[in-house]
């Protein structure tokens, strides 16, 4: 295992900072997830921390040594990458076992390590097959092994599911999630999809245009986002922001935090609209609702209504966000979300 820091990281392309001056301490063992929109330098991050595009300026240490001048080999980490990276002519016991073979690791030792490792990843029983046989699954897990038979303390991943089907990620999380907790290395996995960090993260690194925007576990990223960006990036839907006559502020809630009623409410935030559009998911579904002013996203457990009915809604106190000028959220224990708060009030009507 290993802590890995960034200090003071800038990446420059072109005579441009894709990256700059980025500070991030990324903990021993947890499973660090780098999440943000394409383009925004997580993969930059990555790659800064594998050697593989060093650093313009700053330092890079990992466990407190510096390994700015660090070959990659040498920095005692693995990386797994979106396209496996497999040799398609090897067999998966070659493919595992190939790096070691490189090394110099006896042959009886290369056996006892690629029999143990491909067990661990449910691979014992195709070491003998070659991948265009398997499945993207598998092929997956064949890249997992190969980098495990190292025994780093770091595992990097760039988007390892993105070339899987929706229904192999959610199984591949899964299994990634077991693996972590079976190894106790540090994972840090990069993703453009807020539901693979949400669901895997001990921890999230939010990122947008080369800066952090917030770095928390899942919940508290979710329940107290720092600002705007964070609020409608994690969740699905995104987070309601509504503007406030008068005031130079903004307020915001979750979908699922507003009650749906054909009577008037009475809440902290009340208004009533007519339902745009209806999408039935299952347990849930999502109404889009319109007002005078704004439009907004419902997520109800109660399926009752149809497009076109005019309804009421209305959030509680406590669900209730506010974002100044800058889009910085109000901490909820302030004087001015009380202040927010009690004007929001007088401008609900329902």
């Amino acid at each position: 295992m290993a802590s890995i820091e960034l200090k003071n990281v800038t990446k420059t392309f072109d005579k441009h900072n894709v990256i700059e001056n980025l500070n991030l301490t990324i903990e021993d063992g947890k499973f660090t997830v780098l999440v943000g929109p394409s383009g925004c330098g997580k993969t930059t991050l990555l790659r800064m921390i594998a050697g593989l595009d060093p650093q313009t300026s700053g330092s890079v240490l990992i466990d407190g040594k510096d390994v700015s001048q660090t070959a990659p080999g040498k920095r005692g980490l693995a990386m797994v990458f979106q396209n496996y990276a497999i040799y398609p002519t090897m067999s998966v016991r070659d493919n595992i076992e190939f790096g070691l073979r490189n090394n110099g690791v006896p042959k009886a030792q290369r056996t006892e390590l690629v029999e143990s490792i491909s067990e661990t990843v449910g691979l014992k029983d195709y070491l003998d097959r070659k991948p265009s046989t398997l499945s993207g699954g598998q092929r997956q897990r064949v890249a997992l092994a190969r980098a495990m038979v190292k025994k780093p303390g770091v595992f990097l991943m760039d988007e390892p599911l993105s070339n899987l089907d929706a229904k192999l990620r959610v199984q591949m999380r899964i299994e990634l999630i077991e693996l972590h907790k079976k190894l106790g290395s540090t994972f840090v996995y990069v993703t453009h999809d807020q539901v693979e960090a949400m669901s895997m993260a001990d921890k999230i690194v939010l990122m947008n245009k080369g800066e952090i925007q917030q770095e928390a576990p899942p919940a508290v990223m979710y329940r107290k986002p720092s600002n705007q960006f964070t609020a409608q990036f994690i969740g699905v839907p995104p987070m309601n922001i509504g503007s406030m006559a008068n005031a130079n502020a903004q307020f915001g809630f979750r979908p699922e935090s507003a009650v749906l009623s054909t009577a008037p409410v009475e809440e902290a935030f009340k208004s009533k609209g007519r339902i745009i559009t209806r999408e039935m998911l299952g347990s849930e579904t999502i109404y889009q609702i319109k007002n005078d002013t704004h439009t907004f996203m419902m997520k109800s457990t109660n399926d009752q209504y149809d497009a076109g009915q005019e309804v009421y809604y209305g959030v509680a106190e406590k669900h209730l966000h506010f974002f100044d000028q800058n889009e910085k959220r109000y901490d909820d224990t302030g004087s001015e979300h009380q202040q927010l708060l009690e004007k929001l009030r007088g401008l609900s009507r329902a």
